[in-house]
C-alpha cells in the first residue's frame, strides 16, 4: 500500500460547531457509483429520523460517514485525507461518532484501523447493516432500493449492475467488488418509477461494465431490453448510458438509441489506448482494427451521437510510438467528449505483478498532457459548430448571473454546460427548455432561450 498517512497533513485548528442530535454528514469521494450507494444507506438513515447532509466543509452532524474511493492512487491519497481530517475533528469533539465504508475501506480495512485509530469503525463496500447496528438500529432489507438523492431532483444515477468480470492489466475494481452481478430487471425498472413520482427525468444508466448486463443474470445480453422497458416510463425525459466496454459491446442497444427519443445520443465507452501491443498489456480483448469498425458502426447506426471515452497513459512498456499512435487516433476519431489519466500502479493487479512501472510520473503527466492538448483543439471546434442551433437544455442551478443547464451530449458534472444569463427570463430549474446558442468556449456553450 502505497498511500502516505501524514499525521502532519493536518496540523490545524479544527473549528468546533455545534453539533445536531440524529443528523448524519455522508461524505461521498470517488465516481457516481458510490453515489448511489451512499443514496441508500442515506434512506436507511431517513427512515430512523436522520436528518440527512452532504457537506464535507462544514458538518454539523452527530454522525459523519465518509464513503471513500481506492480506484487509483491519487484517488487514495483523497481519501485518506479526508480520513486525517475528519479524525481531527472527532478528537476534539466536533462529532461524536466517524464511521468509514466504501472501497479504499473494503481493501484496506486492516491498515487502516492501525494508522488512523481516531475513527471509530471502518466497514467494507457494502456493510451497511453493520453500519446501522453499530448505532443500535436494523436495517431495512424492504428498502434496499430506496434512496435519498444528493443530486438535485431532476435528475438521478441508476446503478443496474455491481462489480466487473473483465481482467485488464492495470485495473483494482474486480479485486474491490468481485465478479459482475446484475441487478433484477424488475427492481430497476421500479426504482426509476419511484424517482419519476418524485419528480425525477433525467437518469444516468450507470455501471462498471453496462456491455455484460444481464448475461450472468439471463444468461443473455439484455441492456436494450432495460432500457426500453425504462423508456416506456411515463416522465422519463431522458437516458443516457454511461461505461460501456468495447469488447462484446451489445450492438442492438444502437438500435434503441436511434428508435427512442429519450435516449440521449450519447455514450461512454472507455477504449483506454489503440495501440495493438497496448491493448494486448492491457489485456483489453479487442484490436486495434476492430476498436474503429465498432466506432465506425456505432456512428453510423446513430447518426450525431457524442462519444465519451477515457484514455490511459503511461502504462508499462508503452514507448513514444504508442503514444503518438494513440495521439493520431485522437485527432482522427474527434471525440466529443474525452478524458486521459496517468497509470497508477495498484497492488494486487496483473500490472503489479508482471510488469515494471519504469516511467516516471513526469513523463506520465507529460504525455496525458500531449493527448488533452490535442482534444482541447476537437472540442473548441465541436462546440463552435453548434453556434446558432438550437438544443433542448435541462436546466440544473442558479450561478450569480447565470442559470446553469445541459444538452442531451452532457453528463451531469463531467461535460460542458449550457449558460444562461437570468435577467428578465422565468427559468425554473429542472425544467426543460429550447435554447439557441449564440458563442461557445472550450468546454461552455453560451444561450438564450427561444
Amino acid at each position: 500500500m502505497q498511500i502516505i498517512f501524514s499525521k502532519n497533513f493536518y496540523k490545524k485548528t479544527v473549528p468546533l460547531h455545534n453539533m445536531k442530535d440524529k443528523t448524519v454528514d455522508i461524505i461521498t469521494l470517488g465516481c457516481s457509483k458510490n453515489l448511489v450507494d451512499s443514496e441508500r444507506l442515506a434512506a436507511q438513515f431517513g427512515v430512523l429520523g436522520y436528518e440527512i447532509r452532504n457537506d464535507a466543509d462544514n458538518p454539523d452532524g452527530e454522525i459523519v460517514v465518509i464513503n471513500t474511493c481506492g480506484f487509483i492512487e491519487a484517488a487514495k491519497q483523497q481519501s485518506i485525507d479526508m480520513i486525517l481530517d475528519f479524525g481531527e475533528r472527532r478528537k476534539n469533539g466536533e462529532i461524536k461518532k466517524l464511521f468509514v465504508i466504501g472501497c479504499l475501506s473494503e481493501r484496506y480495512k486492516i491498515d487502516l484501523q492501525k494508522e488512523i485509530p481516531e475513527v471509530d469503525k471502518y466497514f467494507g463496500k457494502f456493510d451497511y447493516a453493520d453500519i446501522l447496528k453499530e448505532i443500535g438500529a436494523t436495517y431495512r432489507a424492504d428498502l434496499k432500493n430506496e434512496r435519498t438523492l444528493s443530486t438535485p431532483n431532476h435528475y438521478a444515477y441508476i446503478k443496474i449492475s455491481e462489480g466487473c468480470n473483465r481482467q485488464c492489466s492495470y485495473c483494482a475494481i474486480p479485486i474491490i467488488t468481485g465478479h459482475h452481478r446484475s441487478r433484477k430487471m424488475e427492481d430497476i425498472v421500479n426504482e426509476v418509477n419511484t424517482l419519476v413520482k418524485n419528480g425525477t427525468k433525467e437518469f444516468q444508466i450507470i455501471a462498471q461494465d453496462l456491455s455484460y448486463y444481464g448475461l450472468d443474470l439471463y444468461k443473455k445480453l439484455k441492456l436494450s431490453e432495460l432500457i426500453e422497458r425504462l423508456t416506456d416510463i411515463k416522465g422519463v425525459e431522458w437516458i443516457r448510458l454511461h461505461y460501456a466496454y468495447p469488447a462484446g459491446f451489445p450492438f442492438d442497444i444502437l438500435r434503441v438509441m436511434r428508435e427512442r427519443e429519450n435516449v440521449c445520443k450519447y455514450l461512454d465507452i472507455a477504449l483506454q489506448h489503440i495501440s495493438d501491443k497496448m491493448l494486448a498489456l492491457m489485456h483489453r480483448n479487442i484490436t486495434k482494427s476492430e476498436t474503429y469498425d465498432l466506432l465506425k458502426i456505432i456512428r453510423t447506426e446513430v447518426p450525431n451521437i457524442h462519444l465519451r471515452t477515457t484514455l490511459l497513459l503511461g502504462h508499462p512498456h508503452e514507448t513514444e510510438e504508442d503514444v503518438l499512435e494513440l495521439l493520431d487516433f485522437v485527432k482522427d476519431m474527434r471525440f466529443e467528449r474525452l478524458g486521459a489519466f496517468a497509470f497508477s500502479n495498484e497492488d494486487g493487479t496483473f500490472a503489479f505483478k508482471n510488469y515494471k512501472d519504469n516511467i516516471s510520473q513526469e513523463e506520465k503527466e507529460r504525455r496525458v498532457g500531449l493527448i488533452m492538448n490535442a482534444q482541447q483543439s476537437v472540442c473548441e471546434e465541436i462546440n463552435e459548430s453548434k453556434i446558432g442551433k438550437i438544443f433542448k437544455t435541462i436546466i440544473d442551478r442558479r450561478d450569480g448571473e447565470y442559470f446553469v443547464g445541459r444538452t442531451e451530449f452532457d453528463s451531469p458534472e463531467v461535460d460542458n454546460e449550457v449558460l444562461i444569463l437570468s435577467e428578465n427570463q422565468e427559468i425554473t430549474t429542472g425544467n426543460f427548455y429550447n435554447v439557441k446558442i449564440f458563442n461557445a468556449t472550450t468546454y461552455d456553450l453560451f444561450g438564450k432561450i427561444v
